[in-house]
């Protein structure tokens, strides 16, 4: 591997664009770094990596030093979570001889083994591969060499202390976008997600309003996107990283979660524009101080297209809008989609009724099958399976004749039972079998290609000598719940081999970190 690192690439890992003083030594410290790889780690590296990879590889520890000489708190604040939640510095590895606030080899071989599992996701590398081991012996020598002399980037320091006392809500959702998208510790994670997210815009939409959805997309996932570390967003990473208990960090926790869609203009004042959320009918005051184009409202009853953020108890304009004159028929799809009424669910104070109603169904879907949260069938049963636990439920609730078909009609609408066909297609066509489980966190789920993983005896499809692909299923897919993924986890601990020696077992011990990191 002979190809050079340049600055460009390492200023890719970097909030800024323009070079700093010392940004020359640590562009050196990366190609140093690359050359310390033996040509055995080389050849392993090139199996998972490309070159150009391995160069962000090799500047991504780089940038993990910088992180630790120069103080600015982002590595830290991962360890400091990480404590904070298991009672240990680190997953994976033995932390006794761990030094705080410094260098250590167990850091390292962390960084190489989450790198290379975010960079690339079609092989899981376990933490457990000597090769990582090797690779950070490696570069801690090249470190601790270095360690006394490295010069502390200010800049960089004074960045990500840059919102210590601000208040300005698009002050605070830059430095958010910069943390996720300009950040060392998540550019094979989020900044990969939003370049990836880019190119599909790019390759969809040859229109003038491209730029409209490309900034879309990068809010979106500002605010919803969750990273692999700790599964937690953008705004929590910020507070941890400028101080939990500084005003700007409360102030992060507590802002919302987007409401995205279509609004109705009502009237404005000096002050504020109100405005109403078509689906749900819910009012809201949009600070005029956020919203350049009030000039523009004039007609009661124009629908707006736009994304709104509550910041510091005002509602802040956020993400992309669009002006349209009023549409009959909009308003009324916009009325009857629940997709766009969940848009604002986290509004309502409702949480315990919801639980409630979850709780009621889980009693029932227990009762209904033989007090196990889980069904094995054959896959052109589990449309029938599921319509009658729904009748069997609504039936409990002494409903009507016309209640039970509305929430028969409701659960379909919902795809309770698969497409308007009833079926489920394509995963379907590949798998005769599946199981239905009540998660007593969100109702019903589905699933498919897990059977053989499940030890219960009410599964005939069992097969834990074969069953190894659908567990890696079960814990890779985003699409399968953690909460069945626990559940077979605890059902068959103690008889799926693959649980119950070597690395699946050593998996167990930070299976909650590593469900959040497949999961996200």
């Amino acid at each position: 591997m002979k190809q050079k690192i340049f600055i460009k690439q390492w200023l890719e890992l970097k909030p800024y664009n323009s070079q700093t003083s010392t940004d020359s030594y640590y562009l050196k410290l990366s190609n140093d770094i690359k050359k310390s790889l033996s040509s055995k780690d080389s050849l392993i590296l090139l199996m998972y990596l490309t070159e150009e990879e391995i160069n962000i590889l090799s500047c991504f520890l780089a940038s993990w030093f910088e992180d630790i000489i120069s103080g600015t708190n982002i590595w830290n604040s991962f360890v400091s979570m990480h404590y904070e939640k298991y009672g240990k510095k680190l997953p994976f590895y033995n932390t006794g001889e761990y030094v705080d606030g410094e260098i250590n080899l167990q850091d390292v071989t962390f960084l190489v083994w989450y790198f290379m599992n975010t960079s690339q996701n079609e092989k899981f590398i376990s933490p457990y591969n000597e090769f990582l081991t090797n690779i950070a012996l490696r570069v801690m020598l090249l470190l601790d060499d270095e360690y006394d002399y490295a010069p502390e980037n200010k800049i960089l320091k004074s960045f990500y202390e840059s919102v210590k006392n601000e208040t300005d809500f698009y002050k605070v959702r830059t430095f958010v976008d910069a943390i996720l998208f300009k950040t060392y510790l998540f550019y094979t994670d989020t900044g990969i997600e939003l370049a990836n997210r880019e190119s599909e815009l790019l390759e969809k939409h040859n229109d003038k309003n491209i730029l409209h959805h490309l900034q879309e997309a990068r809010d979106i996932i500002i605010h919803n996107s969750h990273t692999r570390l700790m599964n937690i967003t953008g705004k929590e990473w910020a507070a941890k990283i400028t101080g939990n208990n500084l005003p700007v960090g409360n102030d992060l926790l507590n802002m919302s979660q987007p409401i995205r869609g279509y609004f109705l203009y009502k009237k404005q004042d000096n002050s504020d524009i109100f405005i109403e959320h078509i689906a749900s009918g819910k009012k809201f005051k949009l600070t005029k101080k956020s919203f350049d184009h009030w000039h523009g409202l004039t007609e009661t009853d124009t629908i707006i297209y736009l994304g709104i953020v509550r910041w510091r108890e005002e509602w802040w304009f956020s993400g992309v809008s669009i002006q349209i004159p009023f549409n009959a028929d909009l308003v009324l799809d916009e009325k009857n989609s629940l997709q766009s009424r969940k848009q604002v669910s986290f509004l309502d104070h409702g949480l315990r009724d919801v639980n409630t109603t979850l709780d009621l169904q889980y009693k029932a879907f227990l009762r209904f099958n033989n007090n196990l949260p889980v069904a094995f069938l054959p896959t052109n049963k589990i449309e029938e399976f599921t319509r009658n636990y729904l009748a069997y439920f609504n039936a409990s609730l002494n409903l009507t004749n016309a209640e039970k078909e509305q929430a028969l009609n409701r659960a379909r609408a919902d795809g309770f039972f698969g497409d308007k066909n009833g079926s489920f297609p394509e995963i379907a066509e590949m798998d005769d079998t599946g199981l239905v489980f009540f998660n007593p966190k969100s109702g019903v789920e589905i699933a498919f290609g897990l059977n053989r993983a499940f030890a219960l005896p009410n599964n005939p499809w069992v097969d834990v000598n074969n069953s190894k692909d659908d567990i890696f299923n079960l814990f890779f897919s985003e699409q399968i719940s953690t909460e069945l993924a626990l559940y077979c986890i605890e059902k068959g601990k103690n008889k799926l081999p693959y649980l119950k020696k070597g690395e699946g077992k050593w998996l167990l011990d930070d299976i909650d970190f590593l469900l959040r990191f497949w999961k996200k």
